[in-house]
């Protein structure tokens, strides 16, 4: 693994495999630090401060917006999320690689808030893949899988707004693809 601190971002609509790709990456590469968002929402049984989330009031997540705490945040349902800047930062200087797993309007922003980072949108092989993958979870609603799927035509829109783009269709395909963007020197793919 490289040695020096490298800013490195992932998005990609809902049900495109971000998540598994990122775990697949942090089991092979551990010392990449996946940044922990701040959020105004209470912590749910079993969370741990640091953790899951920076759990913070209303009023100290307002000062880090106002202050330039934060590299990117946004407001769902009544509470706030963001990704706090002191500890990516802190991470970068330990020389550690440091990953955001995050939405497209956040990557907009971490884009001007840090320019110098690498961003990588994560896309389905086809509109239709997606669709199958977000229905074949069976945890939504036709409602909600309609608005997913709104709102991934939105998103895959984007893609040529990314420094990269890595297409999911075979997953140990897209890790070496991942990792080559990230700067990891590793002679097992497997």
């Amino acid at each position: 693994m490289s040695t020096s601190g490298k800013l490195t971002l992932i998005t990609g609509p809902s049900g495109v495999g971000k998540g598994t790709l990122v775990n697949k990456l942090l089991k092979r590469h551990p010392k990449i630090w996946l940044s922990v968002s701040a959020t105004t929402r209470s912590p749910r049984q079993g969370e741990q401060e640091g953790i899951q989330y920076f759990f913070h009031s209303r009023d100290r997540f307002d000062a880090l917006v106002a202050s330039g705490g934060l590299l990117e945040w946004a407001e769902f349902a009544g509470n706030c999320y963001g990704t706090p800047r002191k500890p990516v930062e802190e991470r970068l200087a330990e020389g550690r690689p440091v990953l955001l797993e995050i939405e497209l309007e956040g990557a907009r922003q971490v884009r001007r808030s840090f320019p110098e980072g690498f961003q990588i949108f994560l896309a389905p092989p086809s509109f239709e893949e997606l669709e199958r993958r977000i229905r074949g979870r069976g945890t939504d609603s036709e409602e909600a899988i309609q608005r997913r799927l709104l709102r991934a035509q939105d998103e895959l829109k984007a893609q040529a707004e990314f420094d990269a783009v890595v297409v999911n269709d075979n997953l140990d395909s897209a890790l070496q693809q991942f990792e080559r963007y990230m700067g990891i020197i590793s002679r097992d793919f497997n």
